[in-house]
């Protein structure tokens, strides 16, 4: 596949197909990139047996590459890229030994602030054709005629147009939070093997970057941990997330997620939990913030 031009990623631009067979080894080289893991991961499950985690396949958006060997619906300027927002679906458990596929579409394209933004879509299906998961992924990019100096450096988070402040005095329910210190070894875990801006500091330097950028991904997945965590099948088939990520988290920062119930509505003959959720550093500082849903 060649390098890709502004015009060549349009909406619509469809990449193909992917094959992925959900393996015990998979499962487990997840478990230990996020340094977390739960037990219907490899025992018995609401759906049975082993369940492979709602997010196994969290960067499958990235999966679909080009002769730079980066994701090919990526702009031409990887100079400052960054992840910005996050939404996925989950309709249906993958047990481990399933083969699902996937495909990767252009959804959409805008302008915000001086940045230019793809969005791309990844559906999930089971061998029958039944769709399972839905990811959409909005990466900014800065214009090509941007490619010198720092683009973001670890004060930015510090003032206060960065600060993002969450209202829950009305929650009904706090979800347990969950803590994971992040450390070089789940960074190339997480991002690898290949070195990159994800797990390596000079690689970051090149980009613009002071430090490892800790790939969006990973905070999504603690989330989702969190969420497997309280609410189980409900999140595994029937979650919801649409997160915004809002600053950036660096090599080796520690993060908790937390997650309130702000309101139970009808689903047919179950309900649904709708929460605010996030993730922020042991200062205060949020990284990852929006919204999650479970049924209950």
């Amino acid at each position: 596949m060649t390098t890709a031009s502004t015009t060549d990623i349009y909406v619509g631009r469809d990449y193909g197909r992917h094959d992925i067979a959900v393996t015990a080894e998979m499962v487990a080289a997840y478990c230990a990139s996020i340094d977390h893991s739960d037990a219907v991961y490899g025992g018995p499950s609401p759906f049975g047996g082993p369940v492979a985690p709602a997010l196994l396949r969290h960067s499958e958006v990235y999966e679909y590459r080009d002769e730079r060997g980066q994701p090919a619906w990526y702009l031409p300027n990887l100079y400052g890229n960054l992840h910005a927002r996050q939404e996925f679906e989950f309709f249906a458990p993958v047990m481990v030994g399933d083969t699902v596929y996937a495909r990767l579409f252009i959804a959409e394209r805008y302008a915000k602030r001086g940045r230019d933004y793809v969005v791309a879509e990844v559906l999930h299906f089971a061998e029958d054709g039944s769709v399972v998961a839905r990811g959409r992924t909005h990466q900014s990019f800065l214009p090509e005629t941007k490619r010198e100096g720092v683009v973001v450096d670890k004060s930015r988070e510090k003032s206060a147009e960065r600060r993002f402040d969450v209202d829950v005095s009305a929650a009904v329910e706090a979800v347990p939070p969950l803590t994971i210190q992040i450390t070089d070894d789940m960074c190339f875990k997480f991002s690898g093997p290949a070195r990159n801006y994800h797990n390596d500091r000079d690689a970051a330097a090149r980009l613009g970057f002071p430090d490892i950028v800790v790939q969006g991904m990973m905070s999504i997945c603690f989330i989702s941990e969190m969420m497997t965590e309280r609410f189980g099948a409900g999140w595994i088939a029937g979650g919801k997330l649409d997160v915004n990520l809002v600053n950036v988290v660096w090599g080796s920062d520690r993060l908790t997620c937390r997650g309130f119930v702000r309101e139970l509505t009808p689903e047919g003959a179950r309900r649904r939990a709708h929460l605010d959720v996030w993730a922020e550093k042991d200062d205060g500082t949020k990284v990852t913030v929006g919204k999650a849903s479970a049924v209950v």
